[in-house]
């Protein structure tokens, strides 16, 4: 059997719709702005439980351009975890922030509380809080110490399109929450594209002219912004999709239900530890071990796909601050792998990658 990482055309639901649509849009003219756009938006700020919702050009855009709403103290620190997509700390240091890396908790990837407090000072501005992989971080403790230090707290919600800590969304604990609509991600369009998300009219109006060059109408410019524009076309395509996405969610936490069952019995693998009244999309179902790059070669010659997310930590880049007293994360990148799950998987496939690193482990049990 073989079972892809990903498919992103299964992945396309009702495809001929789809296709109808965007040729519609483009028999019209009908590629930047207008009703699509305005709708999406307004569909997702309800899907999410937000008062306002502005799509972008892509996530990086998001998150850079949540930093800049906020209005921090120039030259003050914002917090990041360590194991995360690069874009979350170029926002700061794009910026002219300084970038302070964050512990990670390895029960589930998300930031580490302890290491948090030990991060914060005199000097800190804001926090940045990454539900990784879907994972959503500990969002009532991590908000409850950035309002008792009076810190910003922006939430990148990248991998994280329908995770929810009691019933609420992620994204809507902290001043703003951010999101990527790159085709890999749950809810994928047909390129980039992002979103910001918050209940502040202050910072979605911001955000609306930012992203326009300062401008709500043409020629109506009050600062120097920047191009960020979600494209007709793939608005059309998030909003299908979105009327769909209930159904997606549910595929994938069943398959992960399957790898949760099948591993949590093997000695040499660890599995996230998930919590009571969270609720994850499982962008990613992601495994650890040391015998990571073994199994990634055994997999393969089965005929599984597999990928690694992230292969090192950010503070191991020579351009980021190279903070060493980061234990939890320390090598992390040569024992984690990620496993194929989404929608388009079927039962089989996964009960057939779940058996292959069962028959693995124990093949290396009889081999001590």
């Amino acid at each position: 059997m073989k079972v892809k990482f990903t498919d992103l055309y299964k992945l396309i639901p009702e495809k001929k719709k789809v296709l109808s649509k965007l040729n519609y849009l483009i028999k019209n003219s009908k590629f930047v702005g207008g009703d699509e756009v305005k709708n999406f938006e307004k569909n997702f700020a309800k899907y999410t439980g937000s008062k306002y919702c502005v799509t972008l050009g892509n996530g990086t855009d998001a998150l850079e351009i949540a930093v800049k709403s906020l209005n921090l103290k120039k030259g003050s620190e914002i917090i990041v975890p360590v194991n995360t997509w690069i874009s979350t700390a170029e926002a700061v240091k794009n910026n002219g922030y300084k970038l302070v890396f964050c512990d990670i908790d390895l029960r589930d990837y998300s930031l580490s509380i302890p290491d948090l407090k030990r991060k914060i000072n005199s000097n800190t501005s804001a926090v940045i809080a990454v539900h990784l992989y879907g994972n959503p971080s500990d969002m009532y403790n991590i908000k409850k110490i950035t309002q008792k230090k009076n810190l910003k707290l922006i939430e990148d919600c990248a991998q994280a399109h329908g995770s929810r800590i009691k019933k609420k969304h992620v994204g809507t604990f902290g001043d703003v929450g951010t999101f990527s609509f790159f085709p890999g991600k749950n809810l994928g369009a047909f390129g980039d594209g992002g979103a910001i998300i918050t209940n502040s009219k202050k910072i979605s109006n911001f955000v609306l002219r930012m992203r326009n060059h300062g401008a709500l109408n043409k020629y109506d410019h009050n600062f120097s912004g920047r191009n960020s524009r979600l494209d007709t076309l793939n608005a059309a395509v998030l909003n299908h999709k979105l009327t769909n996405y209930k159904k997606s969610l549910s595929s994938r936490n069943k398959l992960a239900k399957i790898y949760f069952s099948k591993l949590k019995t093997l000695s040499g693998i660890q599995t996230y530890k998930l919590k009571k009244n969270y609720e994850y999309c499982y962008h990613q179902f992601v495994i650890r071990t040391s015998s990571r790059d073994k199994l990634k070669n055994f997999l393969t010659k089965n005929k599984i796909d597999t990928m690694i997310h992230y292969p090192y930590m950010l503070n191991e880049l020579n351009f980021f601050p190279n903070d060493k007293k980061l234990k939890n994360s320390k090598n992390l990148g040569k024992k984690i792998l990620s496993l194929p799950i989404s929608e388009e998987h079927t039962k089989d496939e996964i009960l057939y990658v779940a058996n292959k690193i069962s028959l693995f482990f124990k093949k290396q049990i009889l081999n001590k």
